[in-house]
């Protein structure tokens, strides 16, 4: 090989690498954020305990309530649910500095609670019925159906829901599902704590009863 042809060789080499590894960083247009990868995979449909959730267009929320394991410091020990309503983030502590987190919509009701709290009780297709306060506030919207929905597609709390105690007291306060993964990372009109459908069932999956959950109302949590 001539002097000329040892120059040009390794410039032509890394015409063909340069394409090879851009395309690696590449998926559907773009480069995906890390720790996002398979975002619609994970809100796929579902089939579950004999109802089809509908998979969740996930194009228009903001990538920062997907779920996705995140470092995240805290003097919380392994398992216990760090809830940050300013955030609109839930944190199931993994330990380690890592925790797999979850986008929330906050509810009036999510709002009125902070402290700790544990899960004393957990349902699949929970019944759901208006509370009193709810029926008062919008008697058209909520007072014909006093006597509360069986588990449903259409029920408010989704495909689960676990129900916070302070003792043998209940709170009232629940972390469950909804029918409107549109306003997840936002303010919501009632309801308490509620996460996208497929989220809430991950959650439901990794969570014990007994678990200890923390909601910390007007300030982020600690997160690198």
């Amino acid at each position: 090989m001539t002097g000329l042809g040892k120059l040009r060789w390794p410039r032509l080499a890394a015409l063909f690498v340069l394409p090879a590894v851009l395309a690696g960083c590449v998926s559907n247009g773009g480069m995906m954020p890390a720790g996002l990868g398979g975002s619609s995979a994970k809100y796929a449909e579902l089939n579950d305990g004999g109802h089809t959730l509908p998979a969740i267009d996930v194009s228009g929320i903001d990538p920062a309530m997907l779920r996705q394991r995140v470092d995240y410091r805290t003097r919380e020990p392994a398992g216990t649910i760090v809830v940050d309503t300013a955030a609109r983030h839930l944190y199931l502590v993994e330990g380690d500095g890592k925790a797999m987190r979850y986008g929330i919509g906050v509810g009036k009701a999510g709002l009125a609670f902070a402290g700790s709290a544990t899960i004393k009780r957990k349902a699949e297709w929970p019944h759901w019925a208006p509370t009193e306060n709810m029926m008062n506030r919008e008697p058209a919207r909520y007072r014909h159906m006093a006597s509360g929905m069986t588990g449903g597609l259409d029920n408010p709390l989704g495909p689960r829901a676990m129900y916070l105690y302070q003792g043998d007291r209940d709170t009232m306060f629940r972390i469950h599902g909804t029918t409107e993964p549109e306003t997840i990372g936002h303010a919501v009109s009632s309801g308490c704590i509620r996460l996208m459908n497929q989220d809430v069932i991950d959650l439901y999956n990794r969570v014990k009863t007994g678990s200890r959950v923390v909601v910390i109302q007007g300030g982020r949590a600690a997160e690198s």
